[in-house]
């Protein structure tokens, strides 16, 4: 049997591409468990999409993951859509199953397995983080938490994006999949008002990462009690972060976007390599030595 048969090969799309670490997280559990294969960089322009994804098959790839800007565009593409991904409205995961692309969210899982790193006995329906949650976008990625917190029974969504046409079109497709949930949308100017009750706090946004202007955003109305969570992970803690964990009068429990990247890369990495890795520390030094 040729050496061919063993290599697995799979990598990460999108455009830009260069500032993931997902080719240092899969790189490390490739070694780890001494299998045959690589993960790569893949920077493919949104009018080279259909092209890039018919080359997973011809190329040999058993999947990729997909990035901004591809994680919507690509449903179109797909020959199957797993029901949470279509639910969700995203995929993050492809994977080349007996000639079809196959696509996946595990961003989901991703963002659940954040939290309850945070907070293990985390639960969007009962317990002391239940009650309103305000999410700051309506993208990809704000796609993944609205399901995460659709699927946990959140009481109280509210949506705020600095295009209201946007989180109006998302609440509306959100609203017809978790009924139970009461869905609101914000203009942007009412974003700090936003926060007074919340039981948790998402931002989705690139405000805060590394190139971009910060978030504007006042905490005066959030809770102390409220989770703060930032889906960015470059730089590990955004400005909203270290406003919530330096806030007067007692400090937030904050999530930062690491967490997330790791665990949708886990199971990610065991639809194409056939094992789940384990999120260990010497992976964590790795990934923050990049920083």
């Amino acid at each position: 049997m040729n050496m061919e048969t063993h290599y697995t090969l799979a990598g990460i799309m999108g455009w830009p591409v260069r500032h993931s670490r997902s080719p240092v997280i899969h790189g490390h559990w490739i070694r780890e468990h001494g299998l045959q294969g690589n993960y790569v960089m893949l920077p493919v322009q949104p009018t080279q999409l259909p092209d890039a994804l018919r080359g997973l098959k011809a190329l040999g790839f058993a999947g990729c993951n997909l990035t901004i800007p591809h994680k919507v565009a690509a449903l179109a593409l797909l020959d199957r859509v797993d029901p949470l991904a279509a639910r969700i409205g995203a995929v993050n995961t492809l994977v080349v199953q007996d000639g079809q692309l196959v696509g996946y969210n595990t961003d989901a899982e991703g963002y659940t397995q954040s939290l309850r790193e945070a907070q293990p006995a985390w639960r969007a329906d009962a317990g002391p983080h239940a009650g309103p949650v305000t999410v700051l976008g309506a993208g990809g990625a704000a796609r993944a938490v609205l399901a995460v917190l659709g699927e946990q029974g959140a009481p109280e969504i509210r949506v705020c994006n600095r295009s209201r046409d946007k989180a109006e079109a998302l609440v509306a497709e959100f609203s017809a999949h978790y009924p139970g949930t009461r869905w609101l949308t914000l203009p942007w100017d009412q974003r700090d008002a936003a926060l007074e009750g919340c039981a948790q706090l998402v931002n989705t946004t690139s405000l805060g990462m590394t190139g971009q202007d910060a978030l504007d955003l006042r905490l005066d109305a959030l809770p102390h009690k409220a989770l703060v969570c930032d889906v960015i992970y470059t730089p590990l803690e955004t400005p909203l972060l270290a406003a919530a964990r330096l806030r007067p009068g007692g400090s937030h429990v904050t999530v930062n976007g690491l967490g997330m990247l790791l665990h949708q890369a886990r199971a990610a990495f065991q639809h194409w390599f056939g094992l789940l890795p384990e999120i260990t520390p010497a992976l964590r030094r790795s990934v923050e030595a990049t920083f």
